[in-house]
């Protein structure tokens, strides 16, 4: 029994020790979070088009309170494909499958 008060005491010894030593970690943490603790932001990436968009939207409201003329900021006409296009890439596409069945059957 002696034995076993000895390694309780032992124990106990370690528990105070590792208490201390979390204690030096929570303060050098704690310490640290005041420094600069907030996180860096990613920003995204904005194209020319874009803020010429934003831009030309500042003027026009500019412009509205100025009482000058509002210029209009209509993004430009999407391009179109011919019917003759579509169908040629429908085509294609509808070969690239059949080969890829045929491909698959052949396993």
């Amino acid at each position: 029994m002696p034995n076993l008060a000895s390694v309780l005491n032992q124990l106990q010894q370690e528990r105070d020790r590792l208490t201390s030593q979390l204690q030096s970690l929570n303060n050098a943490l704690l310490a640290l979070r005041g420094v600069n603790m907030t996180p860096a932001r990613r920003r995204g990436k904005m194209s020319a088009a874009g803020r010429a968009r934003i831009a030309a939207a500042q003027r026009a409201r500019w412009a509205k309170v100025k009482g000058q003329k509002v210029v209009s900021i209509a993004s430009p006409k999407r391009r179109r494909m011919s019917a003759a296009a579509i169908a040629h890439i429908r085509a294609g596409q509808k070969a690239r499958w059949a080969k890829w069945r045929n491909a698959q059957k052949k396993r």
